[in-house]
C-alpha cells in the first residue's frame, strides 16, 4: 500500500461523516476522544465564519445568512447551524449535506470545541482535513484518530473526490454499523482488517479503482446485508465463504474481472438474499436450480460471463423477481427445449425486465410468452437461434416499453397485435426472416421512439399511418423488399433526428419535397432503390445532416446547388446515378470526409480546394466529360469553349415581347420571394450563424448535452440563472478531464433567440485569451420535440467577478488570515488590465468592432489562475455588419446605442439622453454624453 496514498484518504476519511441516506433516524453514541480546548461565543463566531471563507461556491445560497454584518440574527440562527439548549451561544451541529457546495475545510473548525455533529455528504469539497480538527472532543462522528472512536457506527462519505487506499486502522471501529465508500476515487487492496468490524451490516465500495483479490476475511462479517464490490478493478477467484454469509441481503460484485462458479448450494446458504449480481466478469459453470429457493431474491443479474447449459425450469418459484438479465453468456443447445424454463416465469407476477439475448437458445417462442405479467417493460431476446413466428398473444404484454427480437431466425409476418402495445418506445425486429408488409396497427404505437426492421424480406408500401408515430426519431426499414413511393406523413414527421434509413429496397418514384421538413434528421439513406427524377433543392434545408447516401438510384439533373447549406455534412454519396451538369464549386466550402460522385454523367471542371484536395477523401471515376482538378487526377485540362456561330438577329418586335414578359415574370417571383423571405429571414439567419459556428467546431447533439448535465440537473448542476438562459456546468464524455459551462437559452423570453444570434456571431471569429471561449454550441430540439439551443463554454472555476468583489458577507472585522481570502489590490489591478485588453481587442482588433454593451463585475469570469474572461455576449452590437444583419442590427444600432444591459449609476436627467458613441477610428470603451 502506497504510504502517500494511505495518508490522504486517512485524512479525507476525517473530513465527511454522514449517516446513510435511507436510515430513518440518527444514533446518538458516546466518543472516547477526550481532548481539551479553550471556547468562548466569540470562538464560535469566528470559526463559522472561517469555514465559510473557504467555500468558493454556494450556488444555493445556503451559507449566505452567515453574515457578521446581520445584527437581528444571531449565528445560532445561521441556516444548517445547531446551537447546545443547555450551553448557549456553543455550536453543537452544522448540517450542510447535498447544498453542491465547494471548497475546502477551514482550520477554523477546530475552535467549535462543543460540535458534536458534522454532516457534509454529497457535496464537492477536497483537500485534506486540518489537523485542528482534533481539538474536537466532543464530536460524535469525526474524532481526530478514527482508531480510537470504539463507539462510531456510521461512516458514509460516499459521491466525493476521495482518492488513496483504505487505511488499516478501519480495522479497530469494532462498533461500526455502516461503511460506505461508494463514488470516489480509491484505489489499492480491500484491507483485510475490515473483516474485524464484527458488527458491520453495509460495506459499500463500489464504483472505485480497487484491485487485488476480494479478502476472505470479509467472510467474517457474520452480520454483514449488504456487499457492493461494483465497478473495480478486482480480479481472482471470488471467496467461496463469502457464500456463507447468510444474512446477506445484497450481493454485488458486477463490473470487475472476477473468476469463479456460483455455488451449487447459494439457495440454501443465502437465504435472505434479495439482489444478486455479478454482471460483467468471467465467471463459468451453470446457474445452480437450488436457486429457485430464494423467495426474497428481486434481482438476479449474470450478464456478461460464461455461463452454460440450461436454465433451470424452476425458476418462476421467485415470485418476487423483478429483474432477471442472463444475457451475452453461453446458456442453451441451440434446440428445441432450451425456453422451456419462460412458461415458469408466469408465476414471477412482479417482472419488470427480462433479458436474454446473445445466447444460444433454440426452438420456438412458446405461447406461454404471452401469459407473463402485464407489468414486464422490457423484453430482450436477441442474438439467439429462435425460430419459427412470435406468438399473437405477445399482445397481451401491455406494459412492454422495449421489445428487442434483433437478429434471430423468426419467419412469418409481424403480428398486427403488436399495435396494442402502446407503451413501446423500442421496437427492433432487425435481421430475421420476417414477411409480409408492415402492420398498419403501427400508427397506434405513438409513444415509439425508434422503430427498427432492417434486414428481413418484408413486402408492400411504407405504410402512410407511420406519420402519426409523433414520437419517433429513428426510423430503419433497410434492406427489405419495400415498394411505392415515399409517403409524404413520413417526411412531415419533425421528431425523426437520429436516423432515417430505406435503403435496399425497391421504392420507387421522386424524393418528395417534404424531404426539407427534416431539419434535425442526422443520418439519411436512400440508396439502392430505383428513385427517380431531380433531387430537390429542399434537401438543402435539412441543416442537421451528417451522412447522406442518395447513390444506387436513377436520379437525374444537376446536383442542386442547395446542398452546400449542409455545413455539417461528413459523408455525401451520389455515385451510380444519372445526374449531369457541373460539380457545384460551393462544395469546396463543406468540411466533408468523404465525397462519392463516381458512375454518373458529370461535365466540367473538378474544384481544387475543400475535399477535393484529398484525393484519398473523393471519388470522380466514371464521370468521363470532367476535367481539371489536382494534378493526380490526370484528367485532362478544361479547354476553352469555342465560340458560337452568328446567328441571324432576332426580329425587333419578337425581342420587345420577350423582354417585356421576362421583366414582368421576374417582377413578380422577386414580389413573391420578398414577402416570403421577410418572414423566415430571422429563423434563417439564425440557423446560418448557428450553423457557421459549428462548422468550426466540434458538434454537440442534445442528447450529448443532456447526458453531460445529468439531464440539466437543477439540483446538482446548475451554476446559474440569468435573463435569457440558465448555465449548468457539465462533463462531455468526449473530454472527461475538462468541465465546461452549458448555457441553455429559454426560448420562451422574449428577446432569447436574438440573444443566441448575436452571442453566435459576436464569438465566431473573436480569439482572445481574456475573452471567454466558446467550445461549441446546439441549435436542435429536445426529446419532447421542442426548440433547444444552448451554448458551450470553457468552465471557470472561480466563478465571476461580482462574487469576489461584492460576496454575501462582507468580513472587514476579520483577522489577517481570513482577508487573504479576498482580492486585493495587486489581483485587482491585474484583472482590470485583462478586462481593458478585452474591450481593446474587441473594439479595435476584431474585423468587425464590438461593443459588448453589458461590462459588469458578473460577466467578467475568472479561470483557476484568477485571470478574467469577458463572457455574456447577449447585447454585444457591430459596428460593420453583413448585409444579411441589416434588419435586425440597423445602421441606428451600429452607430449610437441607447442604454442596454445592466445600468450603474446615471446622472438624473441624463438617462433618456445617454447614449454610448462609438467612433470606429477613436473608439473609447463607453462613456456618456
Amino acid at each position: 500500500m502506497n504510504l502517500s496514498s494511505s495518508v490522504v484518504l486517512r485524512n479525507s476519511l476525517l473530513l465527511i461523516i454522514i449517516f446513510i441516506s435511507s436510515m430513518s433516524s440518527k444514533i446518538v453514541m458516546d466518543v472516547d476522544c477526550l481532548l481539551v480546548v479553550e471556547d468562548n461565543k466569540s470562538n464560535d463566531r469566528v470559526a463559522l465564519l472561517g469555514f465559510k471563507d473557504v467555500i468558493t461556491q454556494d450556488p444555493l445560497g445556503t451559507i449566505s445568512s452567515w453574515n457578521i454584518n446581520n445584527a437581528s440574527l444571531h449565528f445560532c440562527e445561521w441556516r444548517g447551524v445547531t446551537c447546545s439548549l443547555r450551553h448557549r451561544n456553543r455550536v453543537t451541529g452544522i448540517d450542510l449535506r447535498s447544498q453542491r457546495l465547494v471548497g475546502s475545510i477551514s482550520p477554523y473548525i477546530g475552535n467549535l470545541s462543543f460540535l458534536q455533529d458534522l454532516l457534509l455528504g454529497n457535496n464537492s469539497l477536497q483537500g485534506e482535513i486540518p489537523h485542528q480538527i482534533g481539538r474536537l472532543s466532543r464530536l460524535k462522528q469525526i474524532p481526530d484518530n478514527i482508531s480510537l472512536c470504539s463507539n462510531l457506527m456510521h461512516l458514509n462519505i460516499s459521491h466525493n473526490k476521495l482518492v488513496g487506499s483504505i487505511p488499516s486502522e478501519l480495522g479497530y471501529l469494532s462498533n461500526l454499523i455502516t461503511l460506505g465508500l461508494r463514488d470516489n476515487n480509491l484505489t489499492g487492496e480491500i484491507s483485510t482488517s475490515l473483516g474485524n468490524l464484527s458488527c458491520l451490516t453495509i460495506l459499500d465500495l463500489g464504483y472505485n479503482n480497487f484491485d487485488g483479490r476480494i479478502p476472505s476475511t470479509l467472510s467474517q462479517l457474520t452480520s454483514l446485508k449488504v456487499l457492493g464490490l461494483a465497478s473495480n478493478k478486482l480480479s481472482g477467484m471470488t471467496p467461496s465463504s463469502l457464500y456463507n454469509i447468510s444474512s446477506l441481503e445484497t450481493f454485488s460484485v458486477m463490473f470487475n474481472q472476477l473468476r469463479g462458479s456460483i455455488p451449487f448450494d447459494i439457495g440454501f446458504t443465502l437465504p435472505n438474499l434479495k439482489h444478486f449480481s455479478n454482471a460483467e466478469n468471467n465467471f463459468t459453470g451453470t446457474i445452480p436450480s437450488s436457486i429457485s429457493n430464494l423467495s426474497k431474491l428481486n434481482v438476479l443479474q449474470l450478464n456478461v460471463n460464461n455461463f452454460v447449459g440450461s436454465v433451470p425450469d424452476n425458476l418462476g418459484d421467485l415470485n418476487s423477481l423483478v429483474a432477471l438479465n442472463l444475457g451475452e453468456n453461453k446458456l442453451g443447445s441451440g434446440q428445441p427445449g432450451d425456453l422451456t424454463f419462460l412458461s415458469s416465469l408466469v408465476n414471477c407476477t412482479n417482472l419488470k425486465f427480462l433479458i436474454i439475448d446473445r445466447n444460444n437458445f433454440g426452438g420456438v417462442l412458446p405461447n406461454s410468452i404471452a401469459n407473463l405479467t402485464k407489468k414486464l417493460e422490457q423484453l430482450f431476446l436477441g442474438k439467439n437461434p429462435i425460430y419459427g413466428s412470435v406468438p399473437t398473444g405477445i399482445q397481451n404484454l401491455v406494459g412492454l416499453t422495449a421489445l428487442i427480437f434483433e437478429d434471430n431466425l423468426f419467419t412469418g409476418s409481424i403480428p398486427q397485435g403488436i399495435g396494442k402495445l402502446q407503451n413501446l418506445r423500442i421496437l427492433d425486429f432487425r435481421q430475421n426472416q420476417f414477411s409480409g408488409s408492415i402492420p398498419s396497427s403501427f400508427r397506434n404505437l405513438t409513444r415509439l421512439i425508434e422503430l427498427t426492421l432492417p434486414y428481413n424480406n418484408l413486402t408492400g408500401l411504407i405504410p402512410a399511418s407511420l406519420g402519426y408515430c409523433k414520437s419517433l426519431n429513428s426510423l430503419h426499414l433497410g434492406n427489405n423488399r419495400l415498394s411505392g413511393g415515399m409517403p409524404k406523413q413520413v417526411l412531415e414527421l419533425g421528431s425523426l433526428s437520429r436516423g432515417l434509413s430505406l435503403s435496399d429496397n425497391l421504392l420507387t418514384g421522386s424524393l418528395p419535397v417534404e424531404i426539407g421538413n427534416l431539419k434535425n434528421l442526422e443520418i439519411l439513406y436512400l440508396h439502392n432503390n430505383k428513385l427517380s427524377g431531380k433531387i430537390p433543392s429542399t434537401i438543402g434545408e435539412c441543416l442537421s445532416l451528417t451522412d447522406l447516401r442518395l447513390d444506387g438510384n436513377f436520379f437525374q439533373g444537376n446536383i442542386p446547388p442547395a446542398m452546400s447549406f449542409l455545413k455539417g455534412l461528413e459523408r455525401l454519396n451520389l455515385s451510380r446515378n444519372n445526374l449531369s451538369g457541373a460539380i457545384p464549386s460551393e462544395f469546396e466550402s463543406l468540411t466533408l470526409s468523404a465525397l462519392n460522385l463516381s458512375y454518373n454523367n458529370l461535365e466540367g471542371a473538378v474544384p481544387k480546394s475543400g475535399v477535393f484536395r484529398n484525393i484519398s477523401a473523393f471519388s470522380i471515376e466514371g464521370n468521363n466529360k470532367l476535367c481539371g482538378g489536382i494534378p493526380d487526377l490526370m484528367l485532362p485540362d478544361c479547354s476553352i469553349p469555342l465560340k458560337r456561330q452568328q446567328r441571324k438577329p432576332m426580329p425587333i418586335q419578337v425581342l420587345i415581347i420577350i423582354i417585356v414578359v421576362v421583366v414582368f415574370f421576374i417582377a413578380f417571383i422577386v414580389f413573391i420571394l420578398a414577402l416570403y423571405r421577410r418572414k423566415k429571414s430571422e429563423t434563417r439567419q439564425l440557423d446560418s450563424t448557428t450553423l457557421e459556428v459549428a462548422n468550426w467546431y466540434m458538434e454537440v447533439s442534445y442528447n450529448e448535452l443532456f447526458k453531460a448535465t445529468n439531464g440539466f440537473n437543477d439540483s446538482t448542476y446548475l451554476v446559474g440563472v440569468g435573463s435569457f438562459g440558465s448555465v449548468y456546468k457539465g462533463i462531455l464524455r468526449r473530454d472527461e478531464s475538462n468541465p465546461v459551462a452549458v448555457k441553455v437559452l429559454h426560448l420562451q423570453q422574449k428577446g432569447a433567440t436574438k440573444s443566441f444570434m448575436a452571442e453566435c456571431y459576436a464569438l465566431r471569429n473573436v480569439r482572445h485569451r481574456n475573452l471567454l471561449k466558446i467550445v461549441t454550441c446546439c441549435s436542435s430540439t429536445d426529446f419532447q420535440g421542442n426548440d433547444f439551443k444552448a451554448l458551450v463554454f470553457e468552465f471557470m472555476a472561480n466563478g465571476s467577478l461580482q462574487n469576489w468583489l461584492h460576496p454575501t458577507a462582507n468580513n472587514i472585522n476579520k483577522d489577517d488570515q481570513l482577508q487573504l481570502s479576498y482580492l486585493n489590490l495587486e489581483r485587482r489591478l491585474s484583472i482590470a488590465v485583462d478586462v481593458a485588453a478585452a474591450l481593446n481587442y474587441l473594439h479595435h482588433e476584431c474585423e468587425s468592432p464590438i461593443v459588448h454593451c453589458d461590462l459588469k463585475p458578473s460577466n467578467v469570469l475568472l479561470d483557476d489562475d484568477l485571470v478574467a474572461h469577458v463572457g455574456d455576449f447577449g447585447l454585444a452590437k457591430f459596428i460593420s455588419i453583413p448585409s444579411s444583419y441589416s434588419k435586425l442590427l440597423n445602421e441606428q444600432d451600429a452607430s449610437s446605442i441607447a442604454i442596454k444591459g445592466s445600468i450603474g449609476y446615471v446622472s438624473p436627467g441624463k438617462e433618456k439622453k445617454c447614449s454610448c458613441i462609438i467612433n470606429v477610428i477613436h473608439m473609447p470603451f463607453a462613456f456618456c454624453s
